[in-house]
């Protein structure tokens, strides 16, 4: 008797799980592979992507060894749920890949092998072009701008004159005491109207808070700082 088509539980046979587990294995890394090459910003870590390709590998080694038995899946949810995850998910798309690769590591545990393999192609196709073409991307770019100034300083008109010269729109969000109340900390939500200009913007915003530390956080909404 061939050992690939012998019959391990009366369900699925030894080709059947080596199947599985090499087609879990190649869709899930191309998913990693797409994570890795759309990902924008600084919290990219190498071991996310490698959960993932493992995510979907043990989800379709889980749906195999449930089947259609009620029971098993049952008892799965009893063991599962002593186990917490206290990590947070650093981006919202980070959940979408982790809910694609569990998508597809069912549709491959179950053996729709062909739902898996389009499932997984279109949807990774789409999320490259969304990626190359900037789709959904917001054409005014805020920035954040943190200034400090004397803790008794007028700040309410201070930098009127600089945000209508510089800027597109400005709003103050956050006023906070700092360095044992010796200066008061501004943090403005601005949009430049040229981005060559930031060096004079910020050279004109240091003259009126008294030379005090200027910081500008170019692009703050399109990175994960």
């Amino acid at each position: 008797m061939n050992p690939l088509n012998q019959d391990l539980t009366g369900v699925f046979s030894v080709a059947d799980v080596v199947i599985i587990l090499l087609l879990s294995f190649v869709l899930s890394s191309g998913i990693g592979w797409v994570y890795q090459l759309t990902h924008r910003g600084a919290s990219y870590t190498q071991s996310f992507v490698q959960t993932l390709v493992l995510i979907g590998m043990i989800v379709a080694v889980v749906m195999l060894v449930i089947g259609s038995d009620i029971a098993r899946a049952f008892a799965l949810v009893g063991s599962l749920s002593i186990v917490r995850f206290r990590n947070a998910v650093k981006e919202t798309r980070d959940v979408g890949f982790i809910f694609l690769t569990i998508a597809i590591g069912m549709a491959v545990g179950t053996r729709f092998y062909l739902l898996a393999v389009i499932t997984a192609i279109v949807i990774s196709l789409i999320i490259l072009i969304m990626t190359r073409f900037n789709w959904y991307a917001r054409r005014a770019v805020s920035q954040i701008l943190k200034v400090q100034v004397p803790v008794n300083t007028e700040y309410g008109t201070l930098f009127d004159n600089v945000f209508l010269k510089y800027t597109s729109h400005s709003e103050l969000i956050s006023v906070d005491a700092v360095h044992n109340g010796t200066l008061t900390e501004l943090i403005y939500s601005v949009g430049l109207k040229k981005q060559n200009a930031i060096a004079d913007f910020l050279s004109e915003i240091k003259r009126l808070n008294g030379n005090n530390r200027v910081t500008l956080i170019a692009g703050y909404n399109s990175t994960d700082l």
